[in-house]
């Protein structure tokens, strides 16, 4: 038993790896620097992760959480999430969590707008993100 839970530790420990690296700023190419400079020029003490083969910066608050963007390896920026109180989701999202996601609470919510400028919002539960339209109704679950 101690080894089946040791192998799955691992197993989980590695797939958090393959999905979101922290990095230094010295392993970001300097392309997608200079990309978060030129489209954020407010950015200042940016953390980077590198995700699913894409460099993702945060920056602002406590944490680094208030601005999330994520850039291609050639600079192009994908999209942005704009921390935001779970509070300012629109109204129907929540219901939809209490139905759909029985016992799931809402721990962390995000407006998130893509290169096309096109709005989705975010609402993470426990198990993954939860994506919805600028109107709040559900698109997709990461």
């Amino acid at each position: 038993m101690k080894k089946k839970l040791a192998s799955l530790m691992v197993l989980n420990i590695a797939s958090g790896v393959v999905m979101s690296q922290d990095l230094k700023p010295r392993d970001v190419p300097a392309i997608v620097k200079a990309a978060l400079v030129s489209k954020y020029p407010a950015s200042a003490k940016v953390s980077w992760e590198k995700e699913k083969g894409n460099y993702e910066a945060n920056w602002g608050g406590k944490y680094g959480e208030d601005n999330s963007v994520l850039f291609t390896p050639a600079g192009t920026f994908i999209e942005i999430v704009n921390s935001i109180k779970i509070s300012d989701l629109p109204k129907n999202i929540a219901p939809y969590v209490e139905t759909h996601y029985k016992g799931s609470k809402i721990k962390e919510a995000g407006k998130v707008t893509d290169a096309a400028g096109k709005t989705f919002y975010e609402a993470e539960i426990k198990g993954g993100d939860l994506i919805f339209d600028d109107k709040g109704n559900f698109v997709k679950k990461d």
